[in-house]
């Protein structure tokens, strides 16, 4: 007999947790239940140095309904999700951080508003209870982001959320290795709108990304989903060349008029270092691009697991 399929797939990456995955699963649980029980939680451990795999471990044989995957090595926040999309097996598939900030009791609230007619419900969370520090990383990001891409990015949502399977089966086949979940679903379309819940502090820790992460993680979506930093560089020459143009004239003419005796150094100078830092520049941002691409074409597997409960 064919095993039904759930209702609903909660995904939730996992990374220095093992103190908060007992009540994660809780909290989930007691929230799913008062729509159906027929759902699964998959936690994927992104190689984490703690004990959050033996406590899923323990957990999956209590509780036939959680399911988890372990990585060989820390490959990511967004290939873990990935590996828990391309597991879940729901109708509807719920994404959540794994530190309790996204709040398991605001899946009702957003599946209540996909009933609407959404296949895509973004919580977008209300008086974030993140650090300064992150808050303005954040918003300058998205707004960087906004501008290389084009696209309007709301730096108050993030991957929390709840994506009908259609719109899931979208992201899974998109298979390139720079992975940021939020702009993928954005650019799978369909119809989505965006619910305000209430987001909560941190249950235990802190955040994973430091400063060097995030900015990594920036740059590698900026190469990803952008090629204005290519405009940017050409209108930059061109710009550059006019005015050069244009100096040399002047230059030309007060040459004629005998207003130039004695050639400057300095000038000369300063422009060979200016264009050479240009030309580094250029070519440097250029040689990022390639690189990704070259990343890109290896067609290595976007995660390797190591280890996975029996359910899974």
């Amino acid at each position: 007999m064919e095993t039904e399929k759930p209702l609903f797939s909660i995904v939730s990456p996992v990374y220095k947790a093992e103190k908060i995955l007992p009540k994660l699963v809780e909290r989930i649980e007691k929230s799913i239940l008062s729509i159906t029980q027929n759902f699964e939680i998959i936690l994927v451990v992104d190689a984490s140095p703690d004990k959050s795999w033996q406590v899923i471990q323990e957990i999956a044989k209590q509780n036939p309904r959680v399911k988890g995957i372990l990585f060989s090595r820390n490959f990511g926040q967004h290939r873990a999700i990935t590996a828990g999309l391309d597991y879940a097996q729901g109708e509807w598939i719920v994404v959540m951080d794994c530190d309790l900030q996204d709040q398991p009791e605001e899946i009702l609230h957003l599946y209540q508003k996909a009933l609407e007619g959404y296949e895509v419900v973004l919580a977008r969370r209300h008086n974030r209870q993140d650090s300064f520090f992150k808050r303005v990383f954040s918003k300058l990001f998205y707004k960087t982001l906004s501008f290389l891409t084009g696209i309007k990015h709301d730096p108050t949502v993030a991957n929390f959320g709840i994506y009908h399977k259609k719109v899931i089966d979208v992201v899974k086949g998109m298979r390139e290795h720079i992975r940021f979940f939020p702009v993928m679903v954005y650019w799978a379309g369909f119809t989505q709108t965006k619910l305000d819940v209430e987001h909560a502090a941190r249950e235990e820790g802190k955040s994973s990304y430091s400063f060097k992460k995030l900015l990594k993680l920036a740059l590698d979506i900026i190469l990803a989903y952008s090629e204005k930093p290519l405009t940017i560089i050409i209108r930059m020459g061109l710009s550059i060349s006019f005015m050069s143009f244009l100096f040399g004239v002047i230059t030309l003419i007060r040459y004629l008029m005998n207003k130039i005796i004695v050639p400057g150094y300095t000038s000369l100078i300063i422009s060979v270092w200016f264009f050479s830092g240009l030309i580094i520049a250029v070519l440097g941002v250029v040689g990022l691009y390639v690189g990704k691409t070259f990343e890109g074409v290896k067609q290595r597997p976007l995660y390797v697991i190591k280890e996975a409960t029996k359910e899974s």
